[in-house]
């Protein structure tokens, strides 16, 4: 060994020589290769070739090998494609994603416009309309103490001004622009919510048609809830019974079966027994307060909405019969029912009652939200189907403004009062709003 590292070590030197000989132009070179010395180097092969041997042993055998061969090169190669398979989504499945989400984020920009533009009508017509109301009482009070062609002049224009305001204010009432503008700021937050899930969706990677049908179920029902056009299909600003808000799709309804096991999934007896008690308290406090509320301002609003046209007709007729033998007591009424109709109209627009009618309702909606989301995963037999119970509870106790302590102890009192009191708990489940 000794020798062969030896003579390595020269053959590389007289190579690396030559080359720069070369290189310089000399063609005279010598190479005195050494003798090696096979006394120190001794290589046993076998006397028998093992191939043959082994092609001697039969087909069997060679037939055998080969086949296990394959059947192990197959297996492996299968087993790579289905792992490869599982993880990659179908293409047509994604663009049917993307094309979805490119349609919320165009229906996110229009109702972002159009909230907009019907924020600038509420604005505009409630200033507008005060402005015809106060300067056509000003009118009917100089008026009062005007006669001949003037007088005739001033209470034929404050007739027609207060004329005027009560046709706006009676389409104003109808339309209610500062609760479409609330009805636009929650359509496009709830479409942007759909939006960052779609894309979550499309990032994890594991995309199925079930996702595409969820998401286009999810877009119609919020346009069904929240849509744009005015005519024919606005909702009802002065609705007979106030119900909560509904933007989703109705969750399908399970029959309710003894289950063998309720463990699994990070779901427990102690979890479902705390996520019903949960849904009692949002069901007798937070949705039925919200709906209380609501019907206060809504007949809050139906009487402002009422009492402002009225106020500027009874105006009209006032200014109407100025210069009678009434005149004194029309001028009176002409400008006293004015300046209150100014009064009411801005107590209904610029107090915005309607969007907190509506602002009632949507948190109602949340409410009735949480509650079937909750009774459609504790109706869920198979408990490997429902959502992790773990991630489940933390998202209800931050959609609650609660801590997971916070949440658990609240059932536990609620669990308590039911029992021992008879009574419900007077706590709230939500600490938000």
């Amino acid at each position: 060994m000794a020798s062969l590292r030896s003579s390595s070590v020269i053959i590389g030197s007289v190579a690396y020589s030559s080359s720069c000989c070369s290189r310089r132009g000399t063609t005279r070179a010598t190479i005195n290769m050494p003798k090696l010395r096979t006394g120190g180097l001794s290589l046993r092969l076998p006397a028998r070739d093992l191939v043959p041997e082994v092609l001697d042993m039969g087909p069997g055998l060679s037939a055998a090998t080969t086949s296990h061969v394959e059947k192990k090169y197959e297996s492996s190669t299968n087993r790579n494609s289905h792992s490869l398979g599982s993880n990659v989504s179908d293409p047509m499945v994604i663009a049917k994603l993307h094309a979805i989400m490119e349609a919320v984020a165009d229906r996110v920009e229009m109702h972002q416009n159009i909230g907009e533009q019907r924020d600038n009508w509420n604005s505009l017509l409630l200033t507008s309309i005060n402005a015809i109301t106060l300067t056509a009482a000003t009118m009917a009070g100089i008026a009062a103490t005007s006669v001949g062609g003037p007088l005739l002049a001033l209470k034929t224009s404050s007739t027609l001004m207060y004329l005027a305001a009560t046709g706006m204010l009676v389409v104003m009432n109808q339309i209610q622009p500062s609760q479409l503008v609330e009805e636009q700021r929650n359509a496009a937050r709830l479409f942007k919510q759909l939006h960052g899930r779609i894309q979550t969706t499309l990032s994890s990677g594991n995309t199925t048609s079930s996702d595409v049908e969820d998401a286009m179920k999810k877009v119609l029902a919020l346009d069904k809830a929240y849509p744009l056009p005015l005519i024919g299909v606005m909702l009802e600003k002065f609705p007979e019974t106030v119900e909560p808000a509904v933007w989703w799709p109705q969750h399908r309804q399970r029959q309710e079966k003894p289950m063998k096991r309720r463990d699994g999934n990070g779901w427990s007896v102690e979890l479902e027994e705390e996520m019903r008690e949960v849904v009692g308290v949002l069901k007798r406090k937070d949705t039925e307060d919200y709906l209380r509320l609501g019907k206060i301002a809504l007949n809050v609003n139906k009487i402002l909405s009422i009492s402002g046209p009225l106020l500027t007709g009874i105006a009209a007729c006032g200014t109407a019969f100025m210069g009678s033998s009434h005149g004194s007591w029309a001028a009176m009424v002409g400008v006293v029912a004015g300046a209150m109709a100014s009064v009411v109209n801005t107590m209904e627009h610029g107090g915005q009652v309607g969007m907190v009618f509506e602002m009632y309702r949507s948190n109602a909606g949340f409410f009735r939200l949480m509650e079937e989301t909750i009774e459609s995963n504790l109706n869920e037999i198979d408990v490997e189907r429902r959502e992790n119970g773990e991630l489940f509870e933390m998202k209800v106790a931050l959609h609650l403004g609660r801590s997971l302590s916070g949440l658990k102890n609240l059932a536990a009192a609620s669990s308590y009062a039911s029992s021992e009191k008879g009574e419900a708990i007077e706590e709230f489940a939500s600490k938000l709003f």
